[in-house]
């Protein structure tokens, strides 16, 4: 019997990096993918390495012709700093990376990715809670999120019998916390896992097992996995 095989758009750190460490623990054939060359080469795991920028159509196409036949594919890359902006003085060019990464990026993975899927595979992409709890300022990434929901729903149906689900993570304690809070992260997360139900802010392998979960069931598609912390509820 082969082994499974998964490719991870946003493999190389973050919650991308954690599903990758797990997967390959579990004896899966792993591809990674992204943007940074040294990123990838730095990821000490027994794994392909793809350099490709999610949003650019002719890398993703590419991507597929190098992994040949896949299982499932997933993607939790985001590229969102430049997208927290007040609306009165927003500037739709500093958010671009955002929507390529967050909304075209998987859509080009649907279209490229879905005909090397093997019967019984699925994808998987990554929302978050700002598309039900949004805040100030995150208007666009209220947005991407919601769409992603969207998204697979309509995929979904298109695709079938291929299965198209998305987790939503709540707050995790990933690099990007860096870009968005700077100085004031570690405050900022310690006030947020104060009010959520399960007392503590999200971790790399909570998302990671996840998304495990959404590969392994095969009577779940359309769906979002909130594992969020009971965030929506606060």
């Amino acid at each position: 019997m082969r082994k499974e095989r998964v490719v991870i758009v946003g493999g190389s750190s973050g919650m991308g990096l954690a599903l990758a460490t797990e997967l390959v623990a579990q004896g899966t054939e792993v591809t990674i993918a992204g943007r940074s060359a040294d990123r990838l080469e730095a990821v000490d795991l027994p794994v392909r390495k793809v350099v490709t920028d999610v949003g650019d159509e002719q890398d993703v196409e590419r991507l597929f012709k190098t992994t040949g036949p896949v299982d499932h594919i997933v993607t939790t890359a985001a590229d969102i700093s430049g997208s927290y902006q007040p609306i009165r003085e927003y500037d739709v060019a500093a958010a671009r990376s955002a929507i390529e990464s967050k909304l075209i990026g998987p859509l080009l993975l649907a279209k490229h990715g879905a005909p090397v899927i093997e019967p019984g595979g699925s994808i998987v992409f990554t929302s978050g809670i700002a598309a039900y709890r949004p805040g100030p300022r995150g208007s666009m990434v209220a947005a991407l999120n919601g769409g992603l929901g969207s998204m697979a729903a309509a995929l979904a149906v298109e695709l079938a019998p291929i299965r198209v689900n998305v987790v939503s993570p709540g707050w995790v304690d990933t690099p990007i916390w860096q870009g968005v809070a700077g100085d004031a992260k570690d405050e900022t997360l310690a006030a947020m896992a104060a009010r959520l139900p399960v007392g503590r802010i999200g971790r790399t392998n909570d998302i990671a097992e996840a998304i495990i979960a959404l590969l392994r069931n095969g009577f779940i598609t359309g769906t979002v996995l909130h594992a969020d912390g009971g965030h929506r509820l606060v």
